[in-house]
């Protein structure tokens, strides 16, 4: 299907989901209310690190108006000894996460939570709960979490044969780095540090929980996967999957935080503790001290290059903070940060180092911005050295379909270098810039690019033509960023129908088949690969039934603009048969119209983005402005403009508050200190440019529309990409974010 003849792929067609968003109808997880329903409330530690000895909760359960009340007792121990994964999460970890056991890791941390007839009651009882705490020393860094010397948090952890807070590695190789570096004309080693920061979805993690008298479950939650919801759940409590029904919400974001729950299991346990329905809402409070953020990385990254250009080294060494339980996103760095280049000689190395910090969550691309960063700046820093222009480097030295990247795949049909080429083509590349447009003011244009892996993955999908003649789609993947909408467009394309006649839904865990996790840039290239074998199907059937009627072969029967037809002059001269009125006669002719897919989708190449921006410093003030930004990748094809340019532009403006502003600050008791959006400084809309979002559309030909990720690459270069314009702005070089204005003068007054 060429895309000139599209009437729907690529159009701009309003969002399904629009007109209850913008009007207040869309109902979202704490919006759910049930006849005799209570409220859950935690109990979490003061204490940033500390043995729980003992738990009394007599007089909490004495309070009138106390239903239930659950501890780690409660939720199912899975021992440290025996690892017990579901997808990338260790059940070891989530179930002290979701309820603290031996000790208390982290300020926040769940230790008891209570059901009662309302919120203050609730809150009254979990204060009457007596935590016998033995408070331990502490340690927040990872400097610190490093040192011989430091407070261990977990005894079973061991590197180099000794007790420590390093909890894993991950080595990703190729070649010989010593030979490639003594290749080199100019090597550069530079060491970078990032602070951890909050997803910042707007909407608090929330649930409600019914378990009935028969022992079903039911679970109305906010999270980026009900299947993944039903299964964590199930592990957690011990009760089976088939007695729990996760039916998903709308959600008010994730960027990946949500691809792991922390109420669900304690409100099922309140819930069938209780005999009533339990809901459970997070305060903006307990989100920031509580729940994943994504890692803060120290890193060393060491490049070797040629006179020309040419990279012919490269090493690096990651350090990610997993917060209090093991777990860091370490292939984001390790695997990704070298891999938009054809290098000969690779070493990547990470270490994951527990602290006593929240355990940390995926965040869009999760890790990968931070390797981005230092691999992307000391690439600058050599091409500004040898006096190379440095998107003309990455361009020489762009990785290739057939090429080995130093994770291990082989890449396919990837697209690196046309992002490159159209960001160094760009007017905005070669558009002058005042650097100096008054005594205190600086201007400085950097560039940056990235690499996301992107995904496939188990998705299902259910299209049936309702009695009158219209289309309901059915999906498993929660829409965190217009999958319904890009559904629509796909369907509708295909049947020949307008696009107001398809209705699109998110089905529960009970009416669709399994789907993973919206994540990993991969629900609008799975859910288009299982819509459009779902219409299909659907089609095939449509030309049975009107070779029925005219009683001739389905193969002499084609489908064109909504309308059966037939195929040629030999076929026989009938009029036309509409999707309407095939409908009308469906139950005459077979019954019902319909069919599903359920899918393990493959064929999802790797995204690539390459960015230019524009920065003003204040040298008297430290303030850095983001003045103008160009972000590009390729977007295979954009089933729904709108919704690619979209994910874009939020990606950019999460880099831009990773690099400038947003970091986790802790006070001298591990307490963090910000916990607010008042006190975490994210970007809001004037403290942004109008961001330019360049979607190319090179077809991806492993996929029926062309279609590639887009969700995840458009935060990497950011972090990078502004460190470096900065330089440009003042000709220092910056090595730790955010770049605050205190941490800018810093380097200016030195």
């Amino acid at each position: 299907m060429n895309a000139i003849d599209n009437k729907w792929i690529g159009q701009r067609t309003i969002r399904p989901d629009g007109v209850d968003k913008v009007t207040g109808r869309a109902g979202y997880a704490a919006d759910n209310t049930m006849p005799g329903m209570i409220w859950g409330h935690v109990l979490r530690s003061p204490h940033a690190h500390a043995v729980i000895r003992g738990i009394n909760t007599a007089k909490a359960e004495a309070l009138p108006g106390v239903k239930a009340v659950v501890t780690a007792q409660d939720i199912v121990n899975f021992p440290l000894d025996k690892s017990v994964m579901l997808g990338i999460q260790d059940m070891r970890w989530m179930c002290r996460n979701v309820m603290a056991r031996e000790k208390a890791l982290f300020h926040g941390q769940p230790v008891a939570a209570v059901a009662a007839i309302s919120e203050e009651i609730a809150a009254a009882a979990c204060a009457l709960i007596e935590v016998d705490y033995e408070v331990l020393p502490h340690v927040i860094e990872i400097e610190d979490a490093i040192k011989p010397d430091a407070p261990i948090l977990h005894d079973f952890l061991k590197f180099e044969g000794k007790s420590s807070n390093i909890a894993g590695t991950m080595v990703n190789k190729v070649g010989d780095i010593e030979a490639g570096f003594a290749q080199a004309d100019l090597v550069i080693e530079r060491s970078y540090d990032t602070r951890p920061v909050h997803q910042g979805y707007i909407e608090p993690h929330a649930c409600t929980v019914s378990c009935t008298a028969d022992g079903k479950v039911t679970i109305w939650s906010s999270s980026q996967g009900q299947f993944m919801v039903r299964a964590m759940t199930s592990l957690l409590t011990g009760i089976p999957q088939s007695n729990i029904r996760a039916i998903p919400a709308e959600i008010g974001g994730g960027f990946g935080a949500k691809t792991i729950i922390y109420l669900e299991p304690v409100a099922v346990m309140l819930s069938k503790k209780s005999g009533r329905p339990v809901k459970m809402v997070m305060s903006r409070d307990e989100v920031f001290r509580a729940t994943g953020p994504a890692p803060g990385m120290k890193a060393t990254v060491k490049i070797g290059m040629k006179k020309d250009g040419t990279i012919v080294a490269g090493h690096g060494v990651f350090y990610l903070q997993a917060g209090g339980l093991p777990g860091s996103p370490l292939r984001g760095p390790v695997g990704c940060s070298f891999a938009p280049y054809n290098i000969a000689n690779v070493l990547s190395e990470g270490f994951d180092v527990v602290s006593n910090r929240p355990k940390v969550a995926a965040y869009r691309a999760p890790g990968a911005p931070l390797g981005a960063f230092a691999v992307e700046t000391v690439i600058d820093e050599l091409c500004e050295k040898l006096g190379l222009d440095p998107l003309e480097v990455r361009i020489k030295n762009h990785a290739r379909p057939g090429d080995k990247a130093v994770y291990g795949a082989t890449f396919g049909s990837i697209t690196f270098v046309e992002t490159t080429e159209a960001m160094l083509n760009h007017p905005h590349y070669k558009a002058p810039l005042d650097k100096a447009p008054a005594p205190h003011i600086r201007r400085g244009r950097g560039v940056a690019s990235g690499f996301w892996y992107n995904a496939g993955g188990e998705s299902s999908a259910q299209v049936n033509i309702t009695e009158d003649g219209n289309v309901t789609v059915t999906t498993g993947h929660p829409d965190v960023g217009g999958s319904r909408a890009s559904t629509a467009n796909v369907t509708a394309e295909l049947l020949g129908i307008d696009h107001s006649r398809i209705s699109v839904l998110i089905g529960d865990t009970a009416s669709i088949g399994f789907s993973n996790l919206t994540g990993g840039s991969r629900v609008t290239f799975a859910s288009a690969m299982v819509v459009t074998q779902s219409t299909e199907k659907v089609i095939g059937q449509l030309k049975e039934r009107a070779a029925r009627i005219w009683k001739i072969d389905p193969e002499a029967v084609d489908w064109d603009n909504g309308e059966a037809r037939p195929a040629g002059a030999n076929a026989g001269k009938f009029p036309p048969l509409t999707l309407k009125e095939l409908a009308a006669k469906a139950n005459e002719m077979g019954g019902p119209i319909g069919a599903g897919i359920q899918l393990n989708t493959v064929g999802a190449d790797p995204g690539f983005a390459t960015h230019i921006v524009d920065v003003e410093v204040d040298t008297q003030l430290g303030i850095v402005r983001v003045i103008r930004y160009t972000a590009c990748q390729d977007a295979g094809r954009s089933l729904h403009p709108s919704y690619v340019e979209g994910q874009i532009q939020g990606g950019v403006v999460q880099g831009i508050g990773w690099a400038l502003s947003e970091e986790f600050l802790y006070d001298k008791t591990g307490k963090m200190d910000n916990a607010s959006f008042l006190d975490y400084r994210m970007p809001v809309c004037s403290d942004l440019p109008m961001i330019e979002a360049v979607a190319l559309e090179i077809p991806n030909p492993k996929h029926p529309q062309g279609v590639r990720g887009v969700g995840e690459a458009g935060i990497l270069p950011g972090l990078a990409a502004i460190a470096n314009a900065v330089h440009d702005a003042v000709g220092k070089r910056f090595s730790s974010l955010p770049l605050s204005p205190p941490k800018v003068l810093a380097v200016l007054d030195a």
